[in-house]
């Protein structure tokens, strides 16, 4: 029987979508209390858990919290899985770690388009800055595409690209479904073969 946790987190956050879908598929939802967490809210208590601020947070029942998405992840598999999110193996396990970044390069730099327009408005947008986002999406999704058969279901990688692409759709930064049609095609599969995805889908 899995021990009781409290995930700090946001329905909206494709981090912590990406944390939830794990526990779905892991049969742990309903060993979590999942916390709505304001990261701009000086007064939450999200800032007691992780001193970043930062979400996905995850707290065992009388254990430290345990912070970023793919850290969490890692662990529950570690404890409640087989393998399958996160392989065994020191080389298996540093491929699914380095594609899994790749992925959630493209949610950051997605995330950080979003909050330019969020926190400056479009009359203050850094050009530079957003021309530099753009082109990490522009190299992030070539190698992505270059390698995708490497992003098999229900792999860390997948989780963390499906939630980049969901993220994509929701806040519309760029046109991901006509700039990369093998992507279209490669989520339709994923979600066949993945219901956690639109289990967790932002309300």
């Amino acid at each position: 029987m899995a021990m009781g946790y409290k995930l700090y987190s946001s329905l909206t956050s494709p981090y912590g979508r990406k944390v939830r879908m794990a526990l779905c598929h892991l049969g742990l939802e309903d060993n979590v209390q999942v916390i709505h967490a304001d990261t701009l809210d000086p007064d939450d208590e999200l800032r007691r858990v992780n001193p970043l601020g930062k979400i996905p947070a995850l707290v065992p029942a009388g254990g430290p919290a345990i912070y970023d998405s793919k850290v969490i992840i890692d662990y529950l598999d570690g404890r409640y899985g087989r393998g399958e999110i996160v392989p065994y193996g020191y080389a298996k396990r540093a491929r699914t770690m380095t594609l899994a970044t790749l992925a959630d390069g493209l949610t950051d730099a997605l995330l950080l388009i979003t909050y330019e327009a969020r926190f400056r408005g479009t009359d203050t947008h850094g050009e530079r800055w957003l021309s530099h986002q753009y082109g990490k999406l522009d190299r992030g999704f070539a190698e992505v595409l270059s390698v995708l058969k490497e992003f098999s279901t229900p792999s860390l990688p997948a989780l963390a690209l499906s939630c980049a692409l969901g993220y994509a759709d929701w806040r519309k930064q760029i046109d991901w479904r006509r700039q990369h049609p093998e992507l279209v095609n490669w989520l339709d599969s994923f979600r066949d073969q993945f219901p956690e995805f639109d289990k967790t889908e932002a309300p």
